[in-house]
């Protein structure tokens, strides 16, 4: 039963903690659009994206004003427009401009799924699709892109390293006036999950239903404020508390999920328990670290608190949701995080100590700012890291990086919004060239063979 003290803690949560439900994400089949005629394709999506998600917004803003929970955006993700590239021929970007159109007519902040899965090689359109994301996403505003260029099973497919190295500096560099905005839509993946509902890496997978409701909830705010109270505690204790603080957050997202997937008459899909910040002050995964006792994130001990952090989130999540799924841990985004942002800035944070923490968190390198003449092979060279990691470690690791055109180490790129604000950091700029240009494929690690 529901008590007097569980609500009104909620309520204190929501006012002073920044406690919300960062997203509901319907993903939308599409593969019963496919066509031999691009225009026709088109049109099929359009109108399906239409007619499934025409009151997700609606629902969502009804389920705000009646429990006062904060949902801050609606989106929706869609079946990889690789696989609709590769029926139909012709210019993917045609794909693009209709899902932007169809983002537009039913009002959701974005829509992801501009995406291929080329871990193990590539198949009908995925290099017409890969080659048009820097176009596609400069003539876009809402859409979202991603690319899988490997996981534990395939090994990497350095070809599509390669290749997403420079579609990230061409994306950057056709958005150069718009603070290089479309890099930051663009996600590389290894490991990537089909049921994410969080952008910009959310697609539609093919094994999933053909309409599904998927919630991403927020909160760290919720968890620094808890770690505050208890200055005395042992980790342990921490771990503990972690815990049944992420419990009473997902029991918020597990409710959202259910009441949209009741209201829209699809299936409920999954909670994922991701820790998601933003730039404003008190909603912070930086923060949190220093809350149980760092000096300031990125220092010694940064990895073993990130990593007791997100084993707790996930152990007191799993109980509270009926499916748990997605990315499920501690986002680490360096412009969407107050914390990373002045950690970045002090140069107590550096991309190989980033690197190292995505050994043991959620997702990877995320929203990261680098100099603008950053090559591209340089950019490679970090995303084959960032996957490696991904791969032998059987977890999901991405890359969202985000060349500041134009500017060098110690300026800003100021997104706005829930993207923040990034200040551009030290790359190491001696060259990977030699070994990017090989080509080829990165062969799956020996514990992938588990039959």
């Amino acid at each position: 039963m529901i008590n007097t003290f569980d609500i009104l803690e909620t309520i204190r949560m929501i006012q002073d903690e920044c406690l919300d439900i960062r997203t509901t994400t319907m993903g939308i089949s599409l593969l019963d659009c496919g066509d031999t005629d691009i225009d026709r394709s088109c049109q099929k999506i359009y109108d399906k994206i239409c007619r499934r998600a025409e009151h997700l917004v609606a629902v969502g803003e009804g389920i705000e004003k009646e429990y006062g929970i904060p949902i801050i955006n609606k989106r929706v993700s869609v079946t990889p427009i690789a696989i609709m590239a590769g029926i139909s021929g012709g210019d993917p970007v045609k794909y693009a401009l209709t899902l932007e159109k169809a983002a537009q007519t039913i009002g959701v902040n974005f829509i992801g799924g501009y995406s291929a899965l080329v871990q193990k090689g590539f198949a009908a359109g995925d290099l017409a699709l890969m080659e048009s994301i820097p176009e596609a996403l400069a003539a876009t505003e809402h859409l979202c892109s991603s690319v899988n260029i490997g996981s534990t099973k395939a090994g990497i497919n350095m070809d599509a390293v390669k290749l997403m190295g420079q579609q990230v500096k061409k994306a950057a560099e056709l958005t150069a006036a718009q603070n290089c905005i479309a890099a930051g839509k663009l996600v590389v993946f290894c490991n990537a999950p089909e049921d994410n509902p969080f952008m910009a890496g959310a697609f539609h997978g093919v094994s999933e239903p053909d309409c599904v409701i998927n919630v991403g909830v927020s909160g760290p705010g919720v968890v620094r404020a808890a770690v505050a109270k208890y200055p005395d505690y042992s980790i342990n204790e921490i771990a503990e508390l972690i815990k049944k603080t992420a419990f009473k957050v997902t029991r918020m997202g597990q409710l959202v999920g259910t009441l949209a997937s009741e209201r829209l008459g699809v299936p409920f899909g999954i909670v994922d328990l991701s820790l998601a910040p933003t730039p404003a002050v008190g909603d912070s995964v930086a923060h949190i670290l220093e809350e149980i006792g760092l000096e300031q994130c990125g220092g010694a001990g940064t990895t073993a608190c990130l990593a007791m952090l997100n084993d707790a989130v996930k152990k007191g999540g799993v109980m509270a949701s009926s499916s748990v799924g997605g990315l499920s841990g501690a986002f680490i985004p360096v412009s969407e995080d107050a914390g990373m942002i002045a950690a970045a800035r002090s140069g107590a944070l550096s991309i190989e100590k980033l690197e190292a923490m995505t050994a043991v968190c959620s997702v990877g390198l995320d929203m990261i700012v680098v100099p603008g003449d950053t090559t591209p092979e340089v950019i490679s060279g970090i995303i084959a890291d960032e996957a490696v990691i991904g791969m032998v470690n059987g977890k999901t690791t991405a890359v969202r990086i985000i060349p500041a055109i134009g500017k060098t180490v110690g300026e800003e790129l100021e997104f706005g919004g829930l993207l923040g604000s990034g200040p551009v950091m030290a790359v190491n700029t001696k060259s990977p060239a030699i070994f990017i240009n090989r080509g080829g494929r990165i062969p799956a690690p020996l514990h992938s063979l588990k039959n």
